[in-house]
């Protein structure tokens, strides 16, 4: 079995998200994974799932 592909933020290697970033694998899912810990397993989520979180974030529905 291939190992999945991750990418991380370009927001993680400057600024204050500096040592607190995730990576994320787009493949037949999505896949996400703490940058700090790769070996400690991902969260995964349906392209449609991902979408929907992705929406909220745009929309503001997370801000606290």
């Amino acid at each position: 079995m291939e190992e999945r592909k991750f990418r991380k933020s370009s927001f993680s290697a400057h600024g204050i998200w500096g040592a607190n970033c995730v990576e994320v694998s787009r493949e037949e899912d999505i896949a996400v994974r703490d940058s700090k810990d790769p070996s400690g397993g991902a969260l995964s989520f349906t392209r449609d799932e991902w979408d929907a979180f992705v929406k909220g974030v745009k929309a503001g529905e997370f801000d606290v």
